[in-house]
């Protein structure tokens, strides 16, 4: 059974887009990974404690969030280490029996880019609204 040719820049994009339910995981090494089971498990507890919760308590709220937050953190750096791997050591890893040569090209970049622009807004605000809300208790807003 031949393994599918996996590519770099859909597994990074996978990665910044739906890294928090852990697509690019079950697209890399499919459902037998534990690690993508854990961020769809981080998915629902999320959406299921802010259903069960609502949006009472704004630590209560942060803590609920909690998961789903570092799950999009983490696809965000997931996004930024496939997409810097080398294309020689992706296909060594991901492609080991494949024809196929992985090729870089500018849209895998302009993934990098948005991903780290948008990851570092998403930590600073995690830290400001953390710190906020820890701190003075939320008088901040």
């Amino acid at each position: 059974m031949a393994i599918a040719f996996k590519n770099k820049t859909l597994a990074a994009f996978f990665a910044a887009v739906a890294g928090c339910a852990g697509i690019h995981r079950f697209y890399l090494r499919g459902a037998h990974d534990p690690w993508s089971w854990l961020h769809l498990a981080g998915l629902a507890a999320t959406l299921i404690g802010l259903a069960l919760v609502g949006r009472g308590n704004p630590v209560t709220t942060l803590l609920i969030s909690l998961p789903l937050a570092l799950s999009v953190l983490a696809g965000a750096l997931q996004a930024l280490v496939l997409g810097l791997t080398p294309d020689e050591k992706w296909d060594a890893i991901y492609n080991p029996a494949s024809e196929r040569q992985t090729h870089s090209n500018w849209l895998l970049a302009l993934i990098l880019v948005l991903t780290l622009a948008i990851g570092m807004a998403g930590l600073i605000f995690l830290i400001t609204r953390s710190a906020d809300l820890f701190i003075t208790g939320g008088s901040y807003g």
